[in-house]
């Protein structure tokens, strides 16, 4: 009796790597901010307008808690932006029972932004400037992709900019809280941070999609590509 062997040829496993749009990346950009900025804060000014210090500081946490909570029951990521957000609100809240002064409450931005300028300079100096460390809440970000020159000087640069962009905060928080009564500088400060906030998001955006592009790391259309 003769034995008949088949021989199957099996396909060698591929893994798929999908180039992502900037469509979706500004989308995710956008909700972060409105999510961790712009619902908070208008939050806070209604209610400090009705003239309730406590009810704008407790409402602005119960909506920065109940997103991440909203994030972490259904199981999506949560962004680094609220978890900032989260951090700093409550860290400001406690500062502000621990001291009594809602004085304290409004000079802290100032602190942290000029604290935040401080960590990007410095962060200039070692290997993983500061904005490399966070492009990957951004961009499905590889070590291969994270070690090209132009990437690399591309986080180098972005870095200094938002060095630059947290010290202009830093004054016009000071210059607002001392020359602005309190529910004016809440508006004024609300409306020009978030201002800087945009634009130096679409600074970034602009010169990571430029550079992304010319890497070959965005594709105008919907592609995988198979990597082996």
């Amino acid at each position: 009796m003769t034995t008949i062997v088949a021989d199957i040829d099996v396909a060698p496993t591929k893994e798929i790597l999908t180039l992502p749009h900037l469509g979706p990346i500004l989308r995710h950009v956008l909700v972060s901010l409105v999510v961790a900025r712009f619902i908070p804060g208008a939050l806070f000014y209604l209610c400090l307008r009705a003239g309730n210090m406590w009810l704008a500081l407790i409402s602005a946490l119960v909506w920065c808690y109940g997103s991440m909570a909203w994030r972490a029951g259904t199981r999506r990521t949560t962004s680094g932006l609220l978890v900032l957000t989260v951090v700093g609100l409550t860290a400001k809240t406690v500062l502000v029972l621990a001291s009594g002064s809602t004085y304290l409450y409004f000079l802290q931005p100032a602190i942290s932004d000029g604290v935040y300028a401080l960590v990007f300079t410095v962060s200039l100096l070692t290997a993983r400037p500061m904005v490399a460390r966070l492009a990957g809440d951004f961009f499905p970000m590889t070590s291969e992709v994270a070690s090209r020159v132009r990437i690399r000087r591309l986080f180098w640069q972005l870095t200094l900019f938002w060095a630059v962009l947290c010290l202009i905060k830093c004054a016009v928080t000071l210059w607002a809280l001392q020359a602005l009564p309190t529910v004016t500088f809440v508006a004024v400060k609300s409306v020009s941070i978030l201002a800087l906030v945009l634009l130096g998001t679409a600074a970034t955006v602009y010169a990571a999609f430029r550079v992304a592009r010319s890497e070959g790391l965005l594709q105008r259309r919907s592609r995988s590509v198979a990597v082996h």
